[in-house]
């Protein structure tokens, strides 16, 4: 009876080991064949050279010899190019302007949706979702329609005699980051909502109790305890906006040249794959670096909770 119950035990022990293993598992496999593996080809190229349009090998053993071939032309050409130091820059400009505005426009919303009766609150979600319900595509190309010089803005500033002509919106700074606000602010939204939700609003009545004012209490209390939504939130904003490629080619110009729109040309238009290559894994290491930040933030967050 102890035999049988012991080997129950053992298999149960087994089965939730390896489920366990499974649900952790199968992510990682899909993050090694669809990021890894590509990743590592691409670096490849990178630093591979060329022979026609064969990469040669990296490594080589020759006579008991172990070679090494690592070409890193492309990224010294990378950080002395000042194109590709102004590239960069401006798509950390541009992504970090992103992040700041989505914050200011989306914290409000995310707070009123939190403080809504809890039978509202789904409707309210369904309206921050429904542009996911369109075509990326389709909602950026509509705001080539409302900002261009006959479009429906200029048209209506006419109509209302408040302008004499046109004014230049499109392709400019203003049109891009119009376009990039409103393809990412519900990315904002959304791990702000989910994070204010769950706050205990016995806090804030105890805030209130000691005599703090409102002003005070939003403060003081409420975004010291959102601070992991917005550390979120400007993440998931800050990160895709960098290597933004839709919005700078259909909405931006000449001043508004960002990495993903020289990440294009150099595969497609100059068909120079190493450079491109470079240009790509300087990109990712310039995405992973705020993701390392979030990521320490979150396992100091987590040990200050901890203790």
């Amino acid at each position: 009876m102890n035999i049988t119950k012991s080997l129950k035990a053992a298999a149960l022990n087994l089965g939730q080991t390896w489920g366990r293993r499974s649900v952790i598992g199968i992510p990682y496999l899909f993050l090694i064949l669809l990021f890894t593996v590509p990743f590592v080809v691409v670096l490849k190229m990178s630093v591979a050279e060329t022979v026609g349009i064969r990469y040669t090998e990296l490594t080589s053993y020759v006579d008991g010899m172990l070679q090494i071939k690592i070409k890193l032309a492309n990224y010294i050409f990378l950080v002395t190019d000042d194109l590709y130091l102004k590239t960069y820059l401006s798509s950390l400009k541009f992504a970090a302007l992103n992040t700041v505005i989505c914050l200011i426009i989306g914290y409000p919303f995310a707070y009123f949706m939190a403080r809504s009766p809890a039978n509202i609150r789904p409707a309210l979600l369904m309206l921050v979702s429904l542009p996911f319900w369109t075509s990326y595509l389709l909602r950026v190309y509509a705001w080539r329609g409302l900002l261009d010089d006959q479009g429906v803005f200029n048209n209506l500033l006419i109509w209302l005699h408040l302008i004499d002509e046109p004014i230049k919106m499109m392709h400019t700074g203003f049109s891009m980051t119009i376009g990039m606000v409103y393809a990412y602010v519900p990315f904002m939204i959304l791990p702000l909502y989910a994070n204010l939700v769950k706050m205990d609003l016995r806090l804030l009545e105890a805030a209130k109790d000691l005599g703090a004012t409102p002003w005070e209490t939003f403060w003081l209390v409420t975004v010291p305890l959102s601070k992991n939504g917005i550390v979120a939130g400007a993440m998931l904003v800050f990160i895709p906006s960098v290597g933004e490629y839709v919005i700078p080619e259909l909405l931006g110009g000449p001043s508004t040249l960002m990495i993903g729109r020289v990440l294009w040309d150099e595969f497609f238009s100059n068909n120079d794959w190493p450079m491109a290559s470079a240009v790509a894994v300087s990109m990712v290491i310039l995405i992973l670096f705020p993701l390392a930040l979030f990521n320490k933030y979150q396992a100091d967050s987590g040990s200050v909770r901890g203790v």
